[in-house]
């Protein structure tokens, strides 16, 4: 499977983002999909995650503020920011963990970049 991740750029303080993440490759069984960010110097953290029955979870610091959604028959998941804060400028990945075969694994897209900015 291959993901490919869309919406990032430039936004000020208070404004609004949608990111999206494509999957694409049919022998892929995708459960849960979901966004990590990195920020310069920091580690990758969970933004947020949504199972293939729609369970979202959602690190503290976003709660209120960002929406995970899917589209199952398109294989997309969505992250709806608002609100956005400097402190959210990161490059933001998503991931698809899933199976194929018997075997299960977790695929990363490229990453998209995110920055708060007046």
């Amino acid at each position: 499977v291959q993901l490919q991740a869309s919406g990032g750029g430039l936004v000020q303080p208070g404004g609004s983002l949608r990111l999206s993440c494509a999957a694409s490759g049919s022998s892929f069984s995708i459960y849960d999909m979901g966004w990590y960010r990195q920020a310069p110097g920091k580690p990758r953290d969970m933004v947020a995650r949504i199972t293939s029955g729609g369970n979202t979870n959602y690190t503290v610091s976003v709660k209120g503020r960002f929406t995970i959604s899917r589209d199952n028959a398109k294989n997309t998941v969505y992250l709806q920011m608002n609100s956005l804060k400097p402190e959210d400028t990161a490059v933001y990945y998503c991931y698809a963990w899933g199976r194929e075969a018997n075997k299960f694994s977790t695929t990363w897209g490229q990453g998209t970049q995110v920055t708060v900015s007046s």
